[in-house]
């Protein structure tokens, strides 16, 4: 029977009760209600709060518009070559036009 009550030696066993901390009372207005934390407290928590979401807004809008660039960009990509492909070609064409038409060919 003691045998059972024992537990086994690998198993931690509890040797100090620990009593939780007591945490500091509200402040109490006249009515006994929690009292508000002062305005400039507010004020700096507001501002705080308001650059973290600054700075995360900032991160996500960098990210979808730079998302946005690279999708815009290969899909402007194949029509992007046809069109320098047409350029260079009538370039090309409109150079050899003008230089026959000056000089003769000679071989």
């Amino acid at each position: 029977m003691s045998r059972a009550s024992v537990p086994p030696r690998f198993v931690p066993t509890l040797t100090e009760v620990v009593q939780p901390e007591s945490l500091p009372a509200p402040l109490l207005d006249e009515a006994g209600v929690p009292a508000a934390p002062p305005a400039e407290q507010v004020d700096q928590m507001v501002q705080r709060v308001l650059q973290r979401v600054d700075l995360m807004l900032e991160r996500h809008l960098r990210e979808a518009v730079g998302q946005l660039i690279l999708e815009h960009t290969q899909t402007l990509a194949p029509r992007l070559r046809e069109e320098i492909e047409l350029v260079v070609r009538r370039s090309v064409s409109q150079a050899f036009e003008q230089e026959a038409a000056q000089a003769p060919v000679r071989f």
